[in-house]
């Protein structure tokens, strides 16, 4: 069993004792403490709205019960959006001009975990700070509910996927009659979560007339590992080889991240996703671009061949969208396939992912191969070290950084070298119970080679 509390939320595995994973209780505790701290940093004393949303997973209505209920106890009004995708929460608090938000996901975790994704009044994650604030409450058990003449009230609404589309529709780089006049067909893979749901209706809306369902149907039991790594993706990869579609398309549950498969089957990879979109975008409007530490260098590489700034964040979407209002950046995201296009809003979003990609895809007039051999090359080795609770992460940082010290260091998350042609970055993962190693070179023999040296450095501290 696991519970993890960080900048990314409160997740946890299903089951168990209280504290050990995220149990009813714990639920119940940390919505109470969030609720708490919507209201001191608020001002408002009594009433208020808080929009909840939840992905397909099969723990999500027990989770969705208990967080409506904790926060109509606390005296919020609540708007229940049923099952939605991230963005569509985030967009959803902007919409009903809410305090906050809760989605309630796991992200990319198997289906025992779920988790409290937690947004402030502008749709967007708590920081850090603000997320240690909410521990803080939790810890001490600081919170008052409401009495019975003030308690709140439950309000469904099941309109914003639509109201979602349509703003993706109305961005002015989106070409909906290129994309129509294309033709194509699109296979999805939606991991049986509400992309089933959202991607097809959004490709509807494009004006995609063929499109390809696996995993589609929202059922939570997840057809394959929901990661979109290409480990997990053999079904839609050997649907692609048989020629059956011009692109595919992966989200993960809810909806966030977005992997390409192209006509091939083989991948575009997903460092590449926010690459592609990154080049559209700014070819047409440019400007700076951010991503975090971990994500490729090809998205440098691509800015700069555009005359434009790049500039790096620690991971995590919060920091990223930081970054990117600092430097007024018209395209951002994690390489994890995490699309931030500020025109539409600060989030990672899948939507405006798949419509930006694809009217870069119509527009080329090539195929997803064909536009993938316009990119810089490089290679991402992903590999990681399981924690124990002696583990001293501390110390296996700063073994790394002295080993290294010769090197252009960069510690603001973890430790990341950068060498001429190639880099490595180490840090502890949000949202596991892991230390995280990527490296990145020309190939992958070199940045896998990379992560092993890094590897025996840390093996050899025991």
């Amino acid at each position: 069993m696991a519970l993890i509390k960080s900048i990314s939320g409160i997740r946890g595995t299903i089951g168990g004792r209280v504290g050990d994973g995220l149990s009813p209780l714990d639920v119940v505790k940390f919505t109470s403490a969030y609720a708490t701290f919507i209201r001191r940093t608020t001002g408002v004393e009594k009433g208020g709205v808080i929009v909840v949303g939840r992905d397909a997973r099969l723990s999500g209505r027990m989770v969705l019960n208990l967080v409506i209920g904790t926060l109509t106890g606390m005296g919020f009004d609540v708007v229940n959006i049923g099952l939605a995708t991230t963005p569509t929460t985030e967009l959803a608090v902007v919409g009903e001009h809410a305090l906050g938000g809760i989605i309630i996901t796991a992200s990319h975790n198997p289906k025992q975990w779920n988790a409290l994704k937690l947004l402030n009044s502008n749709g967007e994650f708590l920081t850090d700070a603000q997320g240690k604030q909410v521990l803080a409450i939790a810890e001490a058990d600081d919170y008052d509910y409401a009495t019975v003449d003030n308690l709140g009230r439950e309000q469904k609404n099941y309109t914003y996927l639509r109201r979602h589309i349509d703003a993706v529709l109305n961005l002015d780089l989106v070409d909906t009659k290129a994309i129509a006049d294309a033709n194509f067909t699109v296979a999805v893979d939606a991991v049986n979560s509400v992309g089933g749901i959202a991607i097809p209706k959004l490709l509807e809306a494009l004006g995609v007339k063929h499109i390809e369902r696996l995993f589609c149907d929202p059922t939570g039991n997840f057809g394959h590992t929901p990661e979109p790594i290409p480990e997990n993706l053999t079904a839609i990869s050997d649907f692609m080889r048989q020629g059956k579609a011009d692109v595919g398309f992966v989200v993960d549950p809810d909806v966030d991240r977005l992997a390409i498969v192209m006509e091939n089957g083989e991948f575009f990879v997903e460092e590449y996703t926010l690459v592609a979109v990154a080049d559209y975008v700014l070819s047409h409007t440019p400007g700076a671009t951010v991503s975090n530490l971990s994500s490729s260098r090809a998205l440098r590489d691509v800015t700069e061949a555009h005359g434009c700034s790049y500039t790096a964040a620690a991971v995590g979407e919060v920091n990223v969208t930081t970054e990117m209002r600092r430097t007024g950046a018209v395209i951002g995201g994690e390489g994890n396939g995490g699309v931030i296009y500020p025109a539409l809003h600060y989030g990672r979003d899948a939507l405006v992912g798949v419509a930006l990609f694809l009217s870069l895809l119509a527009q080329s007039h090539k195929t997803v191969s064909e536009l993938k051999k316009t990119y810089p090359p490089y290679s991402i080795a992903k590999t990681k070290i399981e924690l124990t609770p002696s583990t001293d992460v501390d110390a296996i940082l700063k073994a790394v950084a002295e080993h290294y010290k010769n090197e252009k260091l960069t510690t603001i998350d973890g430790v990341k070298v950068d060498f001429p042609d190639s880099w490595v970055h180490l840090r502890k993962s949000n949202t596991e119970p892991i230390i995280r190693i990527y490296s990145e070179a020309h190939t992958m023999a070199e940045a896998q080679s990379l992560g092993d040296q890094v590897k025996s450095i840390i093996a050899s501290l025991k």
